[in-house]
């Protein structure tokens, strides 16, 4: 029976340094591992027909780790976003962010620009990277932009409901359908929170290095056995 792949899949990267832990091996080497199995799942993801996936790849509370852990996060950024993301590229998936720029390293904002622009025109699908960023902090910077638009009377308030205010978020993208935090961590931690209303929720205990493609494909099968209910009866169903 062929399966049927969310129109967009979200994933919460966990467990890098608890990989790298179990084997005895610095924690940064644990971050690596999950960038370098991040560059694989992208491609292989969108074309198995997923048109949008989101990483939480850094929230701003990260900022709070170790100054050598967070300055290795953002080495590792700046070469993911220089490198490997051209390989993404190559394979027409189009690459944004989500999140405030604000405690950013200029290299690291450079080369989130430069690999936005490069890929813009892209068409297989949509990467969204989620890199210092929060949920509730994307509905507040959602909110100030909806009353700038009211007060300059680009839209009327009566203009606002739910579809509207998706416009307003870092990235203008459809509601989340599945979303997938390795590491068996059951919680979202501020992870587009406005965007996963609906969605259906998977927490395997595979730590993030370790959820390739074989977990991801176990994932979308527990996917498919799921009755997306939406507010509905248990009858009640809805496509993507």
């Amino acid at each position: 029976m062929d399966k049927n792949y969310p129109n967009h899949v979200a994933i919460i990267l966990d467990g890098n340094r608890r990989w790298a832990k179990e084997r005895n091996l610095p924690s940064l080497n644990g971050h690596q591992k999950g960038f370098e199995n991040i560059c694989d799942l992208v491609p292989y993801i969108i074309n198995k027909g997923v048109k949008y996936l989101s990483v939480f790849a850094f929230s701003t509370e990260n900022f709070k780790r170790s100054v050598e852990e967070v300055e290795y996060l953002m080495d590792i950024f700046v070469d993911m976003f220089n490198k490997e993301c051209n390989k993404i590229h190559d394979e027409d998936i189009k690459i944004v962010f989500s999140g405030r720029q604000e405690n950013l390293r200029e290299d690291v904002k450079e080369a989130m620009a430069t690999i936005t622009e490069k890929t813009k025109n892209n068409q297989k699908g949509v990467f969204n990277v989620c890199l210092n960023y929060g949920g509730q902090q994307e509905i507040a910077d959602a909110t100030k932009k909806v009353c700038e638009d009211v007060l300059a009377g680009k839209i009327n308030k009566e203009d606002i409901n739910e579809k509207l205010l998706y416009k307003y978020m870092y990235q203008e993208l459809p509601p989340i359908d599945f979303m997938i935090r390795t590491s068996g961590e059951e919680r979202i931690s501020n992870f587009m929170i406005y965007e996963l209303s609906y969605a259906e929720m998977y927490f395997p205990k595979v730590y993030f290095p370790d959820f390739n493609r074989d977990e991801f494909e176990k994932a979308i099968d527990e996917y498919n056995k799921r009755n997306r209910r939406f507010g509905g009866n248990s009858n009640e169903t809805k496509s993507n």
